[in-house]
């Protein structure tokens, strides 16, 4: 069965805990290069990128550029996300809640280069023997803190005019959920898929809310160190290729695409059906111009005014950190949320535009 460690954020307070002196410490300028790597971790949304290392577009596009790029696994999510933001990766893929709280809280200017999809139905929350999410007040919730299911909880709760403080979470490991589901006197749970499907079988068992009821919110993205991509603009201009077309062969209903597919799902461990599955609840922004208009959204500033405020809430952006302002945010068009002098959290549709515009 295949684990979706993306989703599991571990607090990662020792790098959020740099907050107050990183932001206000200039980085060193980054030289051109022509070597670079680009971390990655099993997720359905995110087995592109292997799957183009395998099948030599990562090359083709790297040599249109002079350059070399490595598309890396790390086995553990979190682990991934911390080698990018301590400089031993280029870029890596991330949530846009883990972008804020990991790099972006540690000091690392980090720009979101493909927003690549949203969780779609691939989180939810599940109740026991409850006609709705009402129900869930009173509660012992179990589901792995201060990661997205924390977060989808929340805003669920709000959709049923109820807190966090209406209901007592406890940290469960995602590998440990479908067990502790199981249990009798465990009634509510949050988790994400493979194993919130395990968990909708179980006797009693009502989806109370998934993430289809917040499109959007959870995205998925490829972020690129800040210095690095402006040294070396051909890497964002690879990168964007490689991932659309990578991205229009995986969905061709073809041989061609069926095959891509089964690819993928063998590099992530999974089944052709079960790897289909998983992206059926995925939305997978399918085409460049889908990036740029998610990238550009009036929509993105509220979803990244609730994950901050959220993410601050749960001291996330580290004990020197005042309030959600404490890290600045920027969108295009020059919009900023948060404190202009500390942004660290980019979102630059510029090679997502490239791609739209047919000039890569």
């Amino acid at each position: 069965m295949m684990h979706w460690f993306h989703k599991a954020s571990t607090a990662t307070l020792v790098a959020a805990s740099l907050l107050l002196t990183a932001c206000g410490q200039p980085a060193a300028p980054a030289k051109p290069h022509t070597e670079f790597k680009i971390g990655w971790s099993i997720y359905a949304g995110w087995m592109p990128w292997p799957y183009a290392q395998r099948a030599g577009i990562v090359k083709k596009w790297a040599d249109k550029y002079g350059i070399k790029i490595d598309i890396v696994q790390v086995n553990d999510y979190v682990e991934s996300v911390n080698q990018y933001t301590a400089g031993k990766l280029d870029g890596v893929t991330v949530t846009n809640m883990d972008a804020l709280t990991i790099p972006a809280a540690g000091g690392k200017d980090t720009a979101a280069v493909i927003v690549g999809d949203y969780s779609n139905g691939n989180d939810g929350i599940v109740l026991k023997n409850a006609p709705s999410l009402a129900a869930i007040k009173g509660r012992t919730v179990n589901l792995v803190e201060l990661s997205v299911s924390h977060y989808l909880l929340a805003r669920a709760l709000s959709t049923v005019n109820l807190a966090l403080t209406d209901v007592k979470t406890v940290n469960t490991a995602d590998a440990d959920i479908v067990g502790a589901f199981a249990s009798p006197g465990v009634t509510a749970a949050v988790a994400w898929n493979p194993q919130l499907n395990e968990m909708k079988k179980a006797p009693g068992a009502t989806l109370a809310f998934d993430s289809s009821k917040i499109p959007g919110e959870i995205l998925d993205l490829l972020v690129v160190d800040k210095a690095t991509l402006a040294a070396n603009p051909n890497l964002g201009k690879a990168l964007a290729g490689i991932w659309y077309e990578t991205i229009t062969l995986m969905q061709r209903q073809d041989a061609q695409g069926k095959a891509a597919r089964a690819a993928m799902a063998q590099l992530a461990g999974s089944t052709p059906a079960s790897f289909d599955a998983q992206l059926s609840t995925t939305h997978l922004y399918a085409t460049p111009a889908e990036g740029v208009a998610a990238a550009t959204a009036p929509e993105l500033v509220t979803t990244m005014t609730r994950v901050r405020d959220f993410s601050f809430s749960k001291g996330l952006f580290g004990p020197g950190a005042t309030s959600p302002d404490a890290i600045g945010i920027a969108f295009p068009a020059g919009k900023t949320l948060g404190d202009p002098a500390r942004v660290k959290l980019r979102f630059d549709p510029t090679f997502m535009k490239l791609a739209a515009d047919g000039k890569l």
